[in-house]
């Protein structure tokens, strides 16, 4: 599952660095960070809509069908990035990846299929510190390859889709055998009716807002660092993937290092609260760049940002697969990927508006989202 989920996290990274500059190709430069917003939005949008889906379909056929199906989903949609030649072409192809968007989720489920909940953490901390890794790579050789051609990196992250498939062809068995419950109707692809199924459970529904302000800072941040990082330090394809490698370096840092021994010692509640005010006090020194653009003040920002986010994800994660009945494994996952992707989807949007207002806008105003879930979730510990 680590080599997987490195492969999965090297491959979509792959493109980052040279996002900005492939859209830029098709559309004047004016308009380039919105177009950037949008195709990440788009992506977002249309995992909302696959998502739970898939999830609700691993539990019934099993997670090894909906983890190939995704990844050859990613392998089509990067091919067709790669190939380009309109600003239709790329967004046909982020839609297809985000229509086919539930490895994650299944791998999630998978983990919670095999492992007591008191390994989940850890697990999910070593699953982290698997993609950190593939953070790390991912950017470094696509800025490389960013330098021979824009659509180099897109066809090496379908490549990795590809041997992706074969991994878990070979070596991932199957943990959930198919279920033989009643015939699946319409009804079941109605992503908004699976989404609202699983918040009826109570435990539910606090662990999910506090992941939604996490994940729509965390979008207005992504959506705009390749942007920012263009046009406040002329970095190009390979500035930017050296850049995105120390947030792998932190990554493996925090996920695979110190959050499961904090876990250890506080339990993942207070571990996950503490990511999140860490993650709001980073991207809060990101948006004091545009005042003082420092490539110090830039890496201490994101290594901040990173290291909250390595402590709250691995130990929400934990949390919401303990408080989710057995059965219902990959639709909550399905679920919780879900209504990340409505935050990734509305996020970039709304940062792409206050980029244009102001560059810290977008940084400023995820700082006080997640401080604000942070504030919740210490009081709920009371």
């Amino acid at each position: 599952m680590a080599i997987s989920v490195f492969l999965n996290f090297a491959g979509f990274t792959l493109i980052i660095p040279v996002l900005p500059f492939s859209v830029a190709r098709y559309v004047t430069p004016t308009d380039v960070a919105w177009w950037v917003s949008l195709i990440l939005a788009l992506y977002s949008l249309c995992a909302f809509l696959a998502a739970p889906v898939l999830g609700a379909m691993s539990d019934r056929f099993g997670r090894r069908p909906v983890i190939l199906l995704s990844l050859g989903g990613a392998a089509l949609g990067f091919g067709l990035f790669g190939v380009g030649g309109s600003i239709a072409v790329l967004v046909v192809g982020r839609v297809i990846e985000g229509l086919t968007a539930g490895s994650i989720s299944a791998l999630y489920a998978y983990v919670a299929d095999t492992h007591a909940p008191t390994e989940r953490g850890r697990v999910f901390g070593t699953l982290g510190a698997a993609g950190g890794l593939g953070f790390m790579a991912g950017p470094v050789v696509g800025g490389a390859l960013g330098q021979v051609s824009l659509s180099a990196p897109l066809f090496g992250a379908a490549g990795l889709a590809l041997a992706n498939c074969g991994l878990v062809w070979f070596l991932l068995p199957e943990s959930r055998p198919r279920s033989k419950g009643a015939p699946w109707r319409l009804h079941h692809f109605n992503a908004i009716a699976q989404l609202l199924h699983v918040l009826r459970e109570r435990r539910i529904r606090p662990l999910f807002a506090a992941v939604f302000c996490f994940a729509f800072a965390g979008a207005a941040m992504q959506a705009n660092l390749t942007v920012i990082l263009r046009d406040l330090f002329a970095f190009g394809p390979a500035g930017i993937g050296f850049i995105l490698a120390c947030v792998g370096v932190m990554d493996v840092v925090s996920q695979g290092i110190a959050a499961p021994r904090l876990q250890r010692r506080f339990g993942e509640q207070p571990v996950a609260t503490a990511g999140l005010v860490i993650n709001g006090l980073g991207l809060a020194l990101i948006a004091l760049l545009p005042l003082h653009a420092a490539v110090p003040v830039l890496v201490a920002g994101i290594a901040i940002v990173t290291f909250g986010d390595g402590l709250f994800q691995p130990s929400v994660s934990a949390l919401i697969a303990n408080a989710a009945p057995v059965e219902r494994q990959g639709e909550v996952q399905g679920a919780n990927q879900a209504q990340q992707a409505i935050a990734r989807t509305t996020g970039p949007l709304l940062a792409a508006w206050l980029y244009g207002l102001s560059a810290s806008a977008p940084y400023a105003v995820g700082a006080g989202v997640v401080v604000l879930a942070a504030t919740w979730r210490v009081r709920k510990l009371r």
